[in-house]
């Protein structure tokens, strides 16, 4: 089809999406292509999660039953880990990781095999766009060659290249993918215009921008800012608690402003796959215009550090009810990365129970919505242990207890009754009427 021909049915709802990669971000924009009557076909290699779509079982806590059983109702949305049908879609979306190795420096392995594995089905007229955050030219410098080099085809030719981050916010009620605006660069004006059509069907507002790289800019800006925020709030809960002065109440304290300021605020570390590792990528490839990201790094370490910090408050906690970390019974609630979601990518918690762990102390943790921990590259040492139970008798045993993320659901006041010593990271128990004694915070 030429560039007028996928408009129109772009307009007709006669095109079809295809995208690749069915986690936190896949999937939600697969929800949201189907409820603006987009057929769409989603691609993973985990057989476990096209099986769920297929039965209407839910992976991922906010798109529930209800969602899941209407997806596979819906008739014209499937899933599938046969990727020969990479042919079928008229767009493919990747959504696929992009993290760090381990000497933080970025990961690109499941972008180069998934790209690859499209240019094997390529076809004239197909719009191929990255949705993995990145460092600028990738799209450029990477895809594009690869594309290219595999298939025969040339790019803003044969076939359309663009770059539009994802914006989740898993467990945001008030921003679902719909509701983000979505910033699209495109190679070329055509693979730009198709681009654009092709979110303006299901998503609130576009935003284009001049080329793929400032897309990719875009993003990386989006949680840089956030990263060095957080770690200003961080370094300054550490300052102010050796003053004798609660961060928390400076914080709530300063956002009264009603301009100038923007609240943040700390914690036991930086969780989720986006702030922890999103910063490197714009390191990694300043090297290459030997530009130095000062700032970033710095950011980096001190949220790094947090971890540290809270193991350092447990130590003194624990002296003060004169108990040694080694051989002390360890309770750590919560291990998604932040409150009220499944997600325990790169989540603190688990730098604090390795830390804990290393040093002679027995570790358990309480998560409700994370009953088990999932086999993963990362964390293969507490693959398959559970959370505990929510009771009395079970959590008076522990030493101490470590708020390392607060859910809603959890209560507080149960909490502190039950618990001997509590090291509290997230300012819980505002409001609370609790004992100062056992309640150190971190």
């Amino acid at each position: 089809m030429d560039i007028d021909s996928q408009l129109l049915a772009l307009k007709k709802r006669e095109y079809k999406v295809g995208i690749i990669g069915l986690g936190y971000v896949g999937l939600p924009l697969m929800w949201t292509f189907y409820k603006n009557d987009m057929p769409v076909i989603g691609f993973d290699v985990d057989q476990f999660k096209v099986d769920c779509i297929r039965d209407g079982v839910p992976y991922i806590k906010h798109l529930g039953t209800d969602k899941m059983e209407e997806l596979s109702k819906s008739g014209i949305c499937e899933a599938t880990t046969n990727f020969s049908r990479l042919r079928e879609p008229d767009a493919l979306l990747m959504c696929v990781p992009t993290p760090l190795n381990t000497q933080r420096e970025p990961d690109m392995s499941f972008v180069e095999e998934t790209t690859k594995t499209i240019s094997k089905h390529l076809r004239k007229g197909q719009l191929v766009i990255l949705e993995s955050t990145t460092w600028p030219g990738t799209t450029e410098e990477l895809i594009i060659p690869i594309l290219e080099t595999e298939s025969g085809l040339i790019a803003g030719e044969d076939f359309y290249v663009a770059y539009s981050p994802e914006r989740e916010d898993p467990g945001n009620a008030n921003f679902n993918t719909s509701k983000i605006p979505k910033v699209v660069g495109g190679h070329g004006d055509n693979a730009l215009k198709l681009a654009c059509a092709l979110y303006d069907t299901s998503i609130v507002k576009t935003v284009p921008v001049t080329d793929t790289k400032t897309a990719e800019a875009v993003k990386l800006t989006e949680n840089i800012f956030r990263s060095v925020n957080i770690a200003l709030v961080n370094e300054l809960k550490v300052v102010y608690s050796e003053m004798g002065i609660d961060v928390h109440e400076v914080l709530d304290a300063a956002d009264t402003k009603p301009f100038g300021f923007m609240k943040f605020t700390p914690g036991p570390g930086l969780g989720g796959h986006c702030i922890p590792i999103d910063p490197f990528y714009l390191t990694w490839k300043a090297r290459e215009f030997e530009q130095d990201t000062k700032f970033i790094e710095l950011a980096g370490q001190i949220n790094t550090y947090m971890p540290k910090y809270v193991v350092q408050k447990t130590i003194e906690a624990l002296n003060s009810h004169k108990k040694s970390i080694n051989g002390s019974k360890i309770l750590l609630i919560g291990l998604a990365y932040k409150p009220d979601v499944d997600d325990d990518r790169e989540s603190p918690t688990y730098k604090l129970m390795d830390y804990y762990s290393e040093m002679g102390a027995n570790v358990s943790y309480y998560d409700p919505f994370v009953p088990v921990i999932k086999k993963s590259r990362e964390h293969a040492y507490w693959a398959g242990t559970e959370s505990i139970e929510w009771e009395k008798e079970i959590i008076q045993e522990f030493d101490v207890v470590i708020i390392s993320t607060n859910h809603s659901a959890i209560s507080y006041s149960e909490l502190a009754e039950w618990s001997n010593l509590i090291v509290d990271t997230r300012n819980s128990f505002n409001g609370i009427v609790i004992n100062k004694n056992h309640v150190f915070k971190a």
